[in-house]
């Protein structure tokens, strides 16, 4: 049987780019979010189910939670920037 050598430095790992990932992630998560409720109430409106205070509370739904997530991931990174060693924050 033949031995291979497999070269070694072409298995390294890749470094992963976690800040541009997780912008991705949020997103696709937040267009989720507010095409589904868009959606949502844009059946209620069509069907006459809706009322002016709930168009006055869809913006708040719609546009809330996607930005506290993303304000709760800007907080988290800086958190953790803090047990960085070296201090470049």
């Amino acid at each position: 049987m033949h031995n291979r050598r497999f070269n070694l430095e072409k298995e390294k790992a890749v470094p992963v780019n976690w800040r541009r990932g997780m912008f991705r992630l949020w997103v696709l998560i937040s267009s989720a979010w507010i095409m589904g409720w868009a959606i949502y109430f844009s059946i209620e409106y069509i069907s006459g189910a809706s009322t002016a205070r709930q168009l006055i509370v869809a913006p708040m739904i719609l546009l809330g939670p996607p930005v506290a997530l993303l304000l709760f991931g800007i907080a988290t990174r800086w958190a953790f920037r803090g047990f960085d060693i070296d201090d470049r924050a």
